[in-house]
């Protein structure tokens, strides 16, 4: 018997009922069991959708990916914290909790086509992580296991929302007709989470699995594997789709227009949008540094996670801006030389000490400040706004860059100087891209700015219409025509 509450209040601070607070539940051994896999689950999906986003052509996942592998770094960093407060010292977080779920992930990490990745990562993966979250919720009790409850129910919100996205996303696609028995991998994929007693490593062999080998001298059969026989390696040359028609094209340095002070705000916000939305470029060239920067501390690639997210978010506010006007934004020549060129003729460090150089020269008044004020000037509220949290973000950035790349150097001006040098090495084939006849760098600036005054119901201002800079023009320029950030 209990005593009755006080006024009939909620007890156990409204977690849960007697009743449920009196199940056994998990102990800490197998509640820490459990978490690891989670933890593990989420780390490889982490990995999964960071690498893959650089070579896949389809520029809404790149930017779903980028989101994805954000969440997914953040419930690591969770885990990770929570088994940290279970008596796990050491805490063996880096450990593989089982090969056959190794090869589950590995399948999907090395599946071959568009849809092949999204099918195992919508259908199969993230269902299944949800799925072994929800048996932990109602296994676990929890009042006494509440600090894990707490932070698995975040997860599986976030769950939720990435798997009804994600369903739309394997409609779109077609992605479920891999569903059909006829693929052989879909198969594979449910008799690899089977053997590896589901996600949570909690269900009971199956009456079809392979029996285990109790002879210890005969070697045990080997993992059957499709497409991770081969293993993974990371693709560092971006793909575009079809709304990018020419992303060799540099024929449009955003940078001398908006900083011409000859020219109105007004028509700098079409640049300023410009500039965001080629800012896709930097979760292609920084998901390169995260998949080739091997044992950094887990907290390197959270924060690095966030600022890829972060210039994702950048590139959909110049989707945003140019929408805001009716400007179908395929027509601006939106290209990946930055990406290209950086992936292809740097190492990871010499690619993050080009980023950290150019977000230095951001910082002053002349930089994301100034574009804020130019979006304050131009009586656009939405090109304000946007460029208020750009410049938020960016401080943010210059911090990571600072705990993770400074941090590297004895000293600080030594860095930024080894960022300089790596910039001034990195060649962009302009004129090489031009005789092949990858693009003829047109200047797509006069059509932009013709469709914007329709839309601002204004008349063209003739110097501003007339604004051209040839990939000639700009040859000395280089470093400022492909500052992305």
């Amino acid at each position: 018997m209990t005593a009755a509450s006080c006024k009939n209040l909620p007890p156990l601070a409204g977690l849960c009922s007697f009743d449920n607070a009196m199940r056994p539940g998990l102990s800490v051994e197998a509640c820490v069991t459990r978490l690891k896999r989670f933890h593990y689950a989420f780390k490889r999906l982490h990995f999964i959708f960071t690498s893959r986003l650089t070579a896949e052509p389809i520029y809404e996942l790149k930017n779903l990916f980028s989101y994805h592998a954000f969440l997914c770094a953040e419930h690591v960093s969770s885990l990770r914290r929570r088994v940290g407060e279970m008596r796990e010292p050491p805490l063996g977080l880096d450990q593989i909790p089982d090969p056959f779920l190794e090869a589950f992930f590995d399948e999907i990490q090395t599946a071959p086509t568009t849809e092949s990745l999204v099918f195992g990562l919508y259908a199969k993966a993230l269902p299944a992580l949800h799925a072994a979250i929800a048996q932990h919720q109602q296994d676990t009790n929890p009042l006494a296991d509440q600090p894990s409850t707490r932070i698995l129910r975040f997860a599986s919100i976030e769950l939720e929302d990435m798997l009804q996205v994600g369903s739309t996303v394997l409609d779109r696609l077609n992605a479920v007709s891999l569903a059909d028995p006829s693929h052989q991998w879909v198969p594979l994929l449910d008799s690899l989470l089977i053997d590896a007693r589901g996600l949570d490593g909690t269900r009971l062999p199956s009456q079809d699995s392979t029996p285990a080998n109790t002879n210890p001298n005969t070697a045990p059969a080997p993992i059957p594997r499709l497409h991770s026989q081969t293993p993974y390696r990371f693709d560092p040359v971006p793909k575009r789709d079809a709304r990018f028609p020419d992303p060799y094209n540099m024929g449009v340095n955003a940078e001398v227009f908006l900083y011409d002070p000859t020219f109105p705000p007004a028509p700098k916000t079409l640049m300023m949008f410009y500039k965001r939305i080629r800012e896709i470029d930097v979760p292609e060239m920084m998901a390169s540094i995260i998949a080739e920067t091997p044992d950094k501390p887990w907290d390197y690639y959270r924060d690095m996670t966030r600022q890829l997210w972060d210039e994702a978010r950048h590139a959909m506010m110049g989707e945003v801006g140019f929408v805001n006007l009716g400007i179908d934004w395929s027509k601006v020549m939106v290209n990946f030389t930055w990406s290209l060129a950086l992936n292809t003729q740097l190492t990871p460090i010499e690619r993050h000490a080009v980023l950290y150089f150019i977000e230095q020269g951001l910082m002053p008044k002349t930089g994301k400040r100034f574009e804020w004020e130019v979006g304050i000037a131009s009586q656009n509220p939405l090109a304000a706004t946007f460029q208020d949290y750009d410049w938020a973000d960016e401080v943010l950035h210059a911090k990571i860059g600072r705990d993770w790349y400074v941090n590297e150097f004895s000293d600080p001006k030594e860095s930024v100087q080894y960022g300089d040098e790596c910039w001034s090495k990195v060649l962009m084939g302009w004129k090489q891209w031009r005789d092949q006849g990858l693009t003829q760098h047109r200047n797509w600036w006069p059509d932009l700015y013709l469709e914007a005054c329709k839309a601002w119901g204004i008349t063209p201002d003739p110097k501003v219409l007339a604004y051209n800079t040839s990939y000639e023009a700009v040859r000395a320029d280089l470093k400022n025509l492909t500052a992305s950030s």
